[in-house]
């Protein structure tokens, strides 16, 4: 083979190989949505199809956990098109956070709730969903730092206070308690109150240390 033969091969082969490696990312992308790294954790845009009309007013964070086996179970359940439940952004044990809908989209993920006083929290709130249950096995430090690395931008050009970063369970139970009349809705635990101020004492640290 001539020299001139070997160069036409291997320029062949460097454009098959470039070709195979675009048609991989490409089929990648498909398959698992769009990848990035933002900090020390991957972020997966992973879009739900259950969005209500309107848009988010962002006054608060409703946190809540999936109490689900799988990562793959929580995301089917989140975006399945027959069911009214999402929220914004989905984190697993590794810090992994799987982004369902922007900010200023209403999800689904506070139903009967009241915070401030006003009620119908998906209207008003950022929903996040840590994988897992958090009666069973607390979040993962990775979880909640990749939480806060989330909420941070959001918490300052909202002016969310403090007081506002609250559990399932405690704006079901704030409208649970303007409704007594209603004992068809039962209250559960999502969040546990003791990681709820675990998550809060982290993220108050990461404010501080922000000025």
């Amino acid at each position: 083979m001539t020299k001139r033969k070997i160069t036409i091969a291997a320029v062949a082969l460097i454009m098959l190989a470039a070709i195979a490696t675009l048609l991989w990312t490409q089929c990648s992308a498909f398959k698992h949505g769009n990848r990035e790294k933002q900090g020390n954790y991957r972020v997966i845009n992973h879009p739900t199809p259950n969005i209500s009309p309107g848009k988010n007013l962002v006054q608060g964070v409703v946190l809540h956990h999936t109490a689900t086996r799988s990562i793959q179970d929580a995301l089917g359940g989140l975006c399945d098109p027959r069911r009214s439940v999402s929220c914004h952004a989905l984190i697993d044990h590794d810090g992994t956070r799987y982004i369902l809908a922007p900010p200023d989209k209403v999800t689904q993920h506070a139903g009967y709730s009241m915070l401030g006083g006003k009620a119908g929290c998906n209207k008003f709130t950022i929903g996040i969903e840590f994988h897992g249950n958090t009666c069973l096995r607390p979040l993962t430090n990775d979880q909640i730092n990749s939480a806060i690395d989330y909420l941070l931008p959001i918490i300052r050009q909202n002016r969310i206070p403090i007081d506002k970063i609250v559990t399932h369970q405690q704006v079901r139970d704030n409208w649970l308690a303007a409704h007594p009349d209603r004992n068809d809705v039962p209250t559960k635990v999502d969040i546990t109150p003791a990681e709820h101020q675990r998550f809060i004492k982290a993220l108050k640290a990461r404010l501080q240390a922000s000025k």
